[in-house]
């Protein structure tokens, strides 16, 4: 396994196992799976709504002495709802509580966004709060006391673009040590991922094989597919392996953490094999000439309506 070292001397795995779109009766065997087969890292988040049976997993394989807690790096995600000052530690306990775990290694505010406290997705205007009701230094500095607590390790965010960041950073007493997007060949993110090196911030790649298996109310009738593009598909050739393991090992030889997500035992394995994959300088510079640039996760959810946000306020670009 390679890892990216904090300041500290904390080492995250590059390649650890997403859990969104993990259905329950399904995660708890994908995650058991995972950490038998070698994975250290374990991505979560409240809104995935399958806390509670990724921490009988990881109770599980703890008590069968598969593992040991301090091996393991867990991250969690405060959802939006919780971004007032007031519902930030009692998300965090409740996260804790389902993961039966004392700490967390890494915990990500999820979005630049913040909802009205109970709302899992806005249906109307009303759902939202603005950040001017809900200031993204407000929700930080309380991430910041659950730091002090030890209820958590490192704090980080998610989908926050540079200016974003920024607005953390400005009175910030810990700084954010990642940042979670989405990351591929069709979104290499070079802008984000330059300003994030330069603030000292890691990156970790969510959906970095296309999100294929979202629901198809938020795909559109022309997606294009990374499965499908031909200098994949012959980089994949070349190297006797599958598209899936050329685009992980892609993301880890631009430094940054990759969580693919998968409920099959041979994919959960083939993913992490892909660790093994040498690149060459002739295969990423193939990637880099692919011109298409396409997001499969658009945002569009969060600027519907009468929505008080806007594109800007979360992508890069």
């Amino acid at each position: 396994m390679q890892y990216l070292t904090f300041k500290n001397g904390d080492k995250i795995p590059m390649v650890g196992l997403g859990t969104w779109k993990s259905k329950t009766g399904e995660v708890y065997d994908a995650v058991l799976a995972a950490i038998k087969a070698g994975y250290r890292h374990i991505d979560c988040a409240a809104i995935y709504q399958n806390e509670s049976e990724v921490g009988q997993a990881i109770k599980k394989a703890i008590e069968d002495k598969i593992v040991k807690r301090e091996n393991l790096w867990i991250t969690s995600k405060l959802w939006n709802d919780s971004h007032r000052a007031a519902h930030v530690k009692p998300a965090l306990e409740k996260t804790l509580k389902d993961l039966q775990l004392d700490y967390l290694d890494l915990y990500l505010m999820h979005w630049p966004v913040a909802l009205k406290h109970g709302t899992s997705f806005p249906k109307s205007a009303e759902d939202f709060v603005s950040l001017e009701e809900a200031p993204l230094s407000d929700t930080w500095a309380a991430l910041e006391a659950c730091a002090r607590q030890g209820m958590v390790r490192h704090l980080g965010v998610s989908n926050f673009n540079s200016d974003k960041i920024k607005e953390i950073k400005a009175g910030a007493e810990i700084q954010p040590e990642m940042n979670q997007v989405e990351l591929h060949p069709f979104l290499p993110q070079k802008e984000l991922i330059a300003y994030c090196k330069e603030q000292g911030i890691h990156m970790t790649a969510y959906s970095p094989l296309g999100s294929r298996d979202r629901p198809d109310a938020s795909k559109k009738d022309d997606e294009p597919s990374l499965f499908d593009h031909s200098t994949i598909q012959k980089i994949a050739k070349k190297h006797d392996c599958s598209v899936p393991q050329i685009l992980i090992s892609w993301a880890v030889h631009r430094g940054t953490v990759v969580i693919p997500k998968s409920t099959t035992p041979a994919h959960i394995r083939q993913n992490i094999e892909s660790i093994d994959i040498k690149l060459d300088e002739a295969d990423m510079e193939a990637i880099r000439k692919i011109e298409k640039e396409y997001r499969f996760l658009d945002g569009g959810l969060w600027v519907k309506g009468e929505s008080p946000y806007a594109l800007e306020d979360i992508w890069e670009n």
